[in-house]
């Protein structure tokens, strides 16, 4: 394996200094250098693959290569071979061919002959595949063995295991798998496939836009469907009402969690990932966009022992990312922190994390009242949806808790109305809410291609001099859209006297927000329309922004 790293330098797919790094956590994990690289996303599994067979002048192993049904399979049994790396392909002359992510392991070949007692003859193989084989089976294994246990009529079983088998086909598992990896490549949120007349289509959302992918074969629509629940776990028999679910993979080293749900639609099931990179995930107010000024806003805030700290906002706005990063910031050995999300979206080292279970009667608010018995500092909630829920937030900020919770609305100001709305009583309000951050998500410009805006045209919109804007082009670095990531536009209310009167006397929502303004608080608008005359983001998107926030 040393030789195929100095091959993979050689070649120039790999640099010096990434193998010496490499070869380093090698050592320092005592895992095998392969492993390492493709854990660390330094080379691609094919990549390794191929030096692999170059250099070990052996055969390497192609999709079309892997078996339905392997060889000896019940003999080596699925979980060694999962922990080896290996799989059966085809028995010949010369031996038991093996599909290996590492073929220099002779540890796992002398096992694997001398349990099938025949000769071994091992073959590269990119990792990925070998997973995706190994795990078809062992979800075919499971999905066989629940329906031996199950009380189903022979119809329905029939069924349920011709969409097995219809999943298990290889064109189904290479579209998906290309599905997620290429999605993943290309910083996709999301993806959504929803079964037309027709066929099925296929989008994914870039940045907030949704963007169309080639769409597969039309006859492949319920085997897509069905290996996608496969994977999360899912009731493949099930297709009249919605499930979610949850798949964890790994894409050129980085873990990837995947969140499924699906919907029964007039022509079929549709079907919803929504992709969690955790390596991208960003636990700081400046890297989610947060101003100088918001961030000055939050901290004293954050810093209070007790009452109710609010992100509000539209759904996908990256509410509960920035409570992620409140929480990383107060993550500290003498605070005890609990969230209750659904679901639990990144796991925190040090916080103990809850995950809802209505189906079980673990909900929001029964959950709350336990924590409260486990004596927290911090209590983050992953969202106020009802009149119970905000009953119990406000009832432990007023024992002595940091509440932090997320809540659906348009600004920062309409919090206290919406809270007056599930029945939060006035003086509850005045007494535990200490501060609100209103945010929403604008795509940012592409470095590589924004031109300079038209400083007049600016200035006959904003009325104000138009230095420093900028417009978006399209490039092949951003797909031709001109924009690539996302920050987030702000404005941070702090609770202050004046306004705990005016709920008091029961202020609309324009008195409350015109008090913050006069209190110092930066209206969204004002903030993205700051990042735009820094160049960062295009003045059109700020205003689309401002202008739903007022809708």
């Amino acid at each position: 394996m040393s030789r195929v790293g100095d091959r993979l330098v050689a070649t120039g797919v790999l640099s010096g200094e990434a193998l010496a790094r490499a070869r380093a956590v090698a050592t320092q994990s005592d895992e095998r250098l392969g492993i390492v690289l493709s854990r660390l996303g330094l080379v691609r599994d094919h990549e390794l693959r191929d030096a692999l067979a170059d250099e070990l002048d052996l055969t390497a192993v192609t999709t079309e290569d892997l078996p339905d049904a392997p060889p000896h399979l019940d003999t080596l049994g699925l979980r060694f071979l999962t922990a080896a790396g290996a799989l059966p392909l085809v028995e010949r002359p010369d031996g038991l061919h093996l599909a290996m992510t590492d073929p220099t392991d002779s540890a796992t070949l002398d096992a694997i002959a001398m349990r099938v007692g025949l000769p071994v003859v091992p073959r590269p193989a990119a990792a990925a595949d070998v997973e995706a084989a190994l795990d078809r089976l062992t979800r075919a294994a499971k999905a066989e063995a629940d329906l031996t246990t199950q009380h189903v009529g022979s119809e329905t079983a029939a069924d349920v295991a011709r969409l097995r088998d219809l999943a298990s086909e290889t064109p189904v598992i290479q579209f998906v798998n290309q599905l997620i990896r290429r999605a993943v490549e290309s910083r996709a949120s999301d993806i959504h496939l929803e079964p037309t007349t027709t066929g099925l289509t296929v989008r994914q959302r870039i940045d907030g836009a949704l963007t169309p992918v080639d769409p597969p074969s039309p006859d492949l629509r319920a085997a897509i469907v069905s290996r996608i629940k496969i994977m999360a776990e899912l009731n493949i028999a099930e297709q009249r009402l919605p499930q979610d679910g949850r798949i964890k993979i790994v894409v050129a080293g980085r873990d990837i969690d995947l969140r499924v749900a699906t919907l029964p639609t007039l022509y079929g099931e549709a079907v919803v990932l929504r992709l969690l990179d955790r390596s991208g995930l960003v636990l700081d107010f400046a890297g989610l966009g947060l101003s100088t000024a918001s961030i000055a806003a939050i901290d004293p805030l954050l810093a209070r022992p007790n009452g109710m700290f609010l992100v509000t906002g539209p759904t996908g706005s990256g509410k509960t990312t920035t409570l992620y990063a409140a929480l990383a910031q107060l993550n500290r050995p003498d605070t005890k922190i609990i969230t209750v999300e659904d679901p639990v979206e990144y796991q925190i080292d040090g916080i103990t994390q809850v995950q809802v279970k209505p189906q079980i009667g673990l909900e929001f608010a029964n959950v709350i009242r336990a924590i409260l018995r486990n004596n927290p500092n911090i209590v983050m909630i992953g969202e106020l949806r009802d009149a119970e829920t905000a009953a119990v937030a406000v009832q432990a900020a007023l024992t002595g808790h940091l509440v932090m919770a997320t809540l659906h609305t348009n600004s920062a100001s309409a919090a206290i109305n919406r809270l007056r709305d599930m029945g939060v009583e006035d003086y509850l309000i005045t007494a535990t809410v200490i501060g609100v951050m209103a945010q929403r998500l604008v795509r940012t410009l592409c470095v590589t291609c924004k031109v300079p805006e038209d400083p007049s045209s600016v200035a006959q919109i904003l009325g104000m001099p138009g230095d420093g804007f900028c417009a978006p082009v399209g490039c092949s670095a951003c797909g031709q859209t001109g924009f690539r990531g996302r920050t987030g536009v702000h404005e941070v209310m702090a609770v202050d006297p004046d306004i705990r009167a005016a709920t008091l006397a029961r202020a609309d929502e324009r008195e409350i927000e015109r008090l913050a303004q006069g209190a110092g608080m930066i209206p969204m608008r004002e903030d993205g329309i700051a990042k735009a005359a820094a160049g960062q983001v295009a003045l059109s998107e700020v205003l689309l922004a401002a202008s739903l926030q007022a809708d």
